[in-house]
């Protein structure tokens, strides 16, 4: 018997119209093949749809039961349950599931949230990009080694996180959920990444981020890595820089000196560009302004203590409190003159110190060391008169001759011509760096705060070459006076006499 004759043998009475609505439908189909797609349909709904990706509306919520019913369109139906999804799904939203299995008892798909934990994962049912759950059994130079239920899988070193960690072994025992990136069933190799999980997690916390920050907010964040130019901070899926410059208000400080991997810190945010999402972060301002009422505190004459933070040709930085520091300029180290301001202060030095300048406003100040003490030049000409024999020390010598210490801050200077009453070709052939001497007083003018020292003329030696001297001066007058008085007893040419 044909087809057609089948087909007229089982169709009801009909009027015309609807005949011929028939007739197109059923033209040109057997009904083998009318058949073989009945049972493809039927094998459909009792084994399911092939595992893998599938997009599905939410229908129900059932919180007491803990389960979320899908409609995948047709007859398709499936449930999740509610412990997998990050946030509870509305009713009416469409997302993304992963098919896990068919459960043909219950005619329902059992599926999961992309991106959730395959509970029931087997070499039958892998695909690629599901979230599995391994226990770390293993490493090797290569990476590390799971077991993922019966199945043995490999992560690379590369995959195990978002950054290069040289230690990985930290995660051996450790139970991990990773994704499925590579596998083959044939010969039963398995690669897994915990690295895009990870990344995911980082892109969506990022876009929240982006949508919840503002520039002037203060939030909390982790000290990812520090450099010279400053520190990055991990606020949660979005990395801020902590420049130098905002992380004290210390001058000339390296960002290792203060914060180190790993530290918590409360920033505020300064500068935020949506689009880019860079942002750029300041702890300092977190903190008060030291030169705020500095102007109060730090009053021109005051006296304060202060740190020597570091040193420079012209003077030494001083820091009187964190943020705060000044300039003590050389000439007013000491009341002698000096060629370095190491030969007076050291780095880490405790000083006492006198304020003579303040610009608050423009974060300048400036010290005195040597006001802070006593003016030895205040009494210098009542205390070294002139021809007075004084002890001192050489504190340097200079081609010139050499400089004797009579007191802390007190020098005087000893002419080359006055260091011996011998012909001196340098100055270190007559006394040497640390030398105790006596000399004689000179001359002393506190306003220039010179004072004229000689050592030939000290002590016994210098009396007898004094003496010497004197008798020298009093025969050359009495041999002066000895020729005026014979020039006035000559007659003059003519014959003339007065």
């Amino acid at each position: 018997m044909s087809d057609d004759q089948l087909k007229e043998k089982f169709r009801p009475n009909t009027d015309a119209a609807l005949e011929e609505q028939v007739n197109a439908a059923l033209a040109g189909v057997s009904l083998e093949a009318l058949y073989d797609k009945s049972e493809a349909d039927r094998r459909v709904e009792q084994t399911g749809p092939a595992q893998g990706p599938k997009r599905g509306r939410v229908v129900s919520v059932d919180q007491i039961k803990g389960e979320v019913f899908i409609d995948f369109g047709g007859k398709s139906q499936g449930i999740a349950q509610v412990m997998q999804f990050q946030e509870l799904p509305a009713v009416g939203a469409e997302m993304e599931f992963t098919v896990d299995r068919y459960d043909a008892a219950e005619g329902l798909l059992i599926v999961m949230p992309k991106g959730a934990l395959s509970s029931q994962v087997t070499w039958e049912n892998l695909e690629v990009g599901q979230i599995v759950e391994g226990t770390v059994t293993g490493m090797n130079k290569g990476g590390l080694e799971l077991q993922i239920k019966t199945m043995r899988g490999f992560m690379p070193s590369g995959q195990v996180a978002l950054f290069f960690e040289k230690d990985i072994s930290v995660y051996l025992g450790q139970k991990l959920a990773v994704e499925v990136i590579q596998f083959d069933r044939g010969s039963q190799k398995l690669v897994v990444s915990r690295k895009t999980i990870l990344e995911r997690e980082k892109e969506a916390a990022k876009q929240k981020a982006i949508s919840e920050l503002a520039e002037g907010m203060v939030v909390r964040g982790t000290i990812r890595s520090v450099l010279d130019y400053g520190a990055f901070v991990d606020l949660g899926g979005l990395d801020g820089l902590l420049h130098v410059s905002e992380i004290t208000h210390r001058r000339g400080s390296k960002p290792s000196d203060f914060v180190k991997v790993g530290d918590v810190v409360d920033v505020k945010i300064i500068k935020f560009d949506r689009e880019t999402g860079k942002l750029s972060l300041s702890l300092k301002q977190m903190m008060a302004d030291p030169w705020v009422g500095a102007e109060n505190k730090y009053a021109v004459g005051s006296e304060v203590t202060g740190r020597v933070a570091r040193l420079a040709p012209f003077g030494a930085f001083v820091e009187v409190e964190e943020g705060l520091e000044g300039l003590l300029p050389i000439s007013e180290m000491s009341w002698n003159r000096i060629k370095h301001p190491g030969d007076v202060v050291k780095e880490g030095d405790t000083i006492k110190l006198v304020v003579i300048s303040l610009e608050a406003d423009k974060k300048k100040v400036s010290f005195s060391l040597k006001q802070a003490g006593p003016n030895p030049w205040g009494e210098a000409v009542g205390k070294y008169a002139v021809d007075t024999t004084v002890t001192g020390t050489v504190s340097r010598l200079v081609d010139f001759g050499a400089f004797v210490e009579l007191e802390p801050g007190l020098e005087g200077l000893i002419h080359i011509s006055e260091l011996s009453d011998q012909r001196v070709r340098a100055s270190g052939d007559a006394v040497q760096v640390g030398q105790q001497i006596e000399v004689r007083v000179l001359e002393v003018d506190a306003k220039t705060r010179r004072v004229s020292l000689s050592l030939k003329q000290a002590g016994a030696k210098g009396d007898a070459a004094r003496a010497a001297l004197k008798a020298a001066a009093d025969k050359a007058e009495v041999d002066r006076k000895k020729r005026e008085e014979k020039r006035k007893g000559k007659a003059l040419k003519g014959g003339l006499e007065f």
